[in-house]
């Protein structure tokens, strides 16, 4: 019922907006979506991340204490400091992170001494500025960033003593105050993981004013006077006699290699440039980005929880490399330690971002996929696995071996500038190879069972039913590029091996189950029990969790009428729960009741495709309806505008998609499923100047069907659409109507097939 009532009540606003001149891209966007979250319930557990499209470093106000993975929660009144921060998720954790925080009158270091009472009412964020008015200091501050930058304006409304208290937190940082520069240098070391021993954020920050006095600090004092501090927690800070009204700016950088390559850094982004200019840039840079998406029609808030949505698909994967003096891309690695030339992307769980940020990518921004496909080979090189959830370097968290889906979607849409060779010598090594105890992300746990018997046993495993559908898709997936490279005897045993998702059904039961090294089914089978053999889900959401043999996975269900009677239970299900190996309620259990979507559990990311088996079975209307659904109920641009974790863009991915009527339900493959657009018009401005538009006539809330369409001006009756025909440019014209058409789709010609026997034909 909440998100039936906020739409109600934006409902005048877009009105409004329909008479009026629409803004700018980039305001449309809203960096506070989703951050109204707690670790008990998630309505996106995102921050008002400042930055550019694909950044390495990111800006965000901070509410919490500095160790609170939930650093910024919408409902506190407070705010500690700006900080830079690379945080992918708070599950994660952050990672070389310092602050800025301006304090009046009585100097005060302490997180907690320095913090200010702030408003929403004062708080403006779009991606590329944020400012607040900070009513204790009586200041407002302002970032606005760079990729690997920032500049600071600080404004006092009084004149006097006025202080920047620089904070790189705990970890054991290094503070230096050069006075005469009027510049402050430090490291910061702070981590949760993920980091070889030689760890470092080398920083840098450029004050347009001289300081009056400075000094250092640490948990117990301040050193009045002092330029240098290290180790435990300490750092800086800067006395300024400021004048009313008269702003004190700051420029910032950072780099993962060294103190030169800060500057370096700072010099190449920012140089001589001054606050509005470096802001004018950043917004000049969202709205060309933006404007790959044009969107039409629909209400002020559907637009904006389109942008919103979009800005949060592009701030991951982070950057991790950076320019030396002769333009040379170059990063320290997480992996090795050592300092090598390339391409590296880090910050991103692939066992999310596989399902539609990185075909969002490969859409649209062709030319970062073939970086982030460079950057997978040479983790590899570096650390001998394939990345599956890198933060900066592997960290153990999720499963699968979803490096496989991004080669082998990038190499079926034309990507192919990376070394494929060692992609599959890569891919072969990681699916026979047991994963090491210090982190099972990463191989395959249960390797040697899975070759040997085509399963993962539970308990043996932890997972393991999930582990084994999820390993069966990536070997699809790694099929699909062994056959681009032709190497046959890899592909026919991937391709073999892509149907061991036979192995943990259960016809008895109808669902997929955990399964014995003996080969017996777990006893005490019920279909609403997350965990166990499950990841963060039941059987209701893992049953369908197969993406490349829709046609054998309907057959295992007993046809096209069981498969549908199946999927629309889904539905129709009470959401109720049984905590299982969990022993609680996890916030994905209370998300999915929340929903109250039946044991449609959105909020998570194994059932998000799920919608799209209609299209295979012949009943694409119920496709068309529940995916307009769900973008209606389940998305805002609100601070409680998600319904779960939003995962490093792939929830965002999803609406985005969504939203202009199709979804690559099945990365590897180049089909998208159609769905129902919610514009009236959408247009794609794709690379080598060419546009896809997607029309939607006669289109309304209460008009979510497809009555007829067409392609180019051709008659169109196929339930999906091929990368090609998009990317070559074209129209697609659907007539919207209140009513199902029966017809539309429904033809077996009409339907796609399985993947994985097309790739063997």
């Amino acid at each position: 019922m909440k998100y039936v009532l906020l739409s109600m009540l934006l409902l005048p606003g877009s009105l409004a907006f329909a008479q009026s001149k629409p803004p700018a891209l980039v305001d449309l966007a809203n960096p506070l979506q989703g951050t109204d979250s707690t670790g008990g319930f998630s309505h996106g557990n995102t921050f008002p991340a400042i930055a550019l499209p694909f950044p390495m470093n990111v800006w965000a106000p901070y509410t919490q204490p500095a160790k609170d993975r939930f650093y910024y929660q919408y409902r506190q009144n407070k705010i500690r400091g700006i900080r830079q921060t690379h945080q992918p998720s708070p599950w994660i954790g952050d990672y070389a992170n310092f602050s800025l925080m301006p304090v009046f009158g009585k100097l005060a270091v302490n997180e907690e001494d320095r913090a200010s009472d702030f408003r929403h009412e004062t708080e403006i964020a779009t991606p590329a500025y944020y400012s607040v008015h900070l009513d204790t200091p009586k200041a407002t501050a302002e970032v606005t960033p760079t990729v690997r930058a920032a500049s600071f304006r600080f404004t006092f409304e009084q004149s006097g003593e006025g202080y920047i208290v620089v904070d790189p937190f705990d970890g054991g940082p290094e503070i230096k105050i050069s006075p005469d520069q009027r510049t402050v240098t430090g490291i910061c070391r702070n981590n949760h993981g993920g980091v070889p021993d030689n760890f470092a954020n080398h920083f840098v920050i450029v004050f347009d004013q001289p300081f009056t006095a400075y000094g250092t600090w640490d948990d117990f004092s301040t050193k009045a006077g002092e330029t240098e501090i290290s180790g435990g927690h300490c750092g800086g800070y800067l006395k300024f006699d400021v004048k009313a009204g008269e702003p004190i700016t700051c420029k910032v950088a950072s780099s993962f290699i060294s103190l030169d390559q800060a500057k370096l850094n700072l010099k190449r982004e920012i140089g001589d440039a001054d606050f509005d200019t470096v802001k004018q840039k950043a917004d000049a840079t969202w709205n060309e980005t933006f404007a790959k998406i044009k969107v039409e029609g629909g209400t002020e808030e559907e637009q904006r929880t389109f942008y919103s949505a979009f800005y949060r698909s592009v701030i991951f994967p982070h950057r991790f490399y950076e320019l030396d003096s002769d333009e040379t891309t170059i990063y320290q690695s997480p992996f090795d330690g050592k300092l090598h030339k390339g391409y590296l992307y880090t910050d991103t769980g692939l066992w999310d971002t596989f399902r539609a940020s990185h075909p969002l990518y490969n859409l649209l921004f062709p030319e970062i996929s073939t970086e982030i496909m460079q950057s997978m080979v040479a983790v590899y090189d570096q650390s001998g696995w394939l990345p599956a959830w890198s933060s900066p370097g592997h960290r153990d968290c999720m499963i699968g071996n979803h490096s496989f889906s991004l080669f082998a979607d990038a190499w079926v849409k034309g990507i192919r500038t990376f070394d494929v060779k060692t992609a599959m010598d890569a891919m072969v090594h990681d699916a026979n190879t047991q994963s090491p105890e210090n982190n099972k992300s990463l191989g395959r746990d249960g390797a040697a069972f899975y070759q040997k018997s085509g399963y993962v046993p539970y308990p043996e495993y932890r997972e393991a039913t999930a582990k084994t559908l999820e390993f069966a898709y990536d070997d699809f997936c790694a099929a699909v590029l062994a056959k681009g490279l032709g190497r046959t005897d890899d592909m026919n045993e991937f391709a073999k091996d892509a149907l061991n998702y036979k192995n943990v059904f259960d016809p008895e039961v109808g669902f997929v189950r955990g399964r014995k090294s003996d080969g017996t089914w777990r006893e005490n089978f019920d279909p609403t029990e997350w965990g166990g053999p499950f990841t963060e889900g039941n059987p209701w959401q893992w049953t369908w969790s197969v993406f490349h043999d829709i046609p054998g996975l309907i057959d295992l269900l007993g046809g096209k009428d069981a498969f549908t009677k199946k999927l629309d239970g889904v539905f129709y299900t009470p959401p109720d729960v049984n905590v299982g190996t969990y022993g609680g309620m996890i916030h994905e259990m209370t998300e999915m009741v929340a929903a109250n979507m039946g044991q449609y559990a959105h909020g998570n990311q194994p059932v998000q495709h799920m919608i799209y088996l209609y299209d295979y079975a012949g009943q694409p209307w119920k496709a068309q309806a529940r995916a307009r659904e769900i973008m209606t109920r389940l998305y805002q641009s609100t601070p409680d505008g998600f319904c779960g974790d939003e995962d490093t863009g792939q929830m965002s991915a999803w609406f985005v998609f969504n939203a202009m009527g199709f979804y690559p339900m099945c990365p590897g493959t180049t089909q998208y499923m159609i769905g129902s657009p919610l514009f009236d018009r959408i247009t794609l401005s794709l690379p080598g100047d060419k546009k896809f538009v997607i029309d939607a006539k006669a289109n309304g809330p209460q008009r979510p069907y497809i009555g007829s369409a067409t392609l180019n001006g051709g008659s169109f009756n196929r339930t999906f659409l091929d990368h090609s025909e998009i990317t070559k440019g074209g129209n697609v014209t659907f007539e919207m109507t209140s009513a199902p058409n029966y017809k539309w789709g429904t033809a077996e010609d009409s339907r796609p097939g399985s993947a994985l026997e097309d790739l063997k034909k």
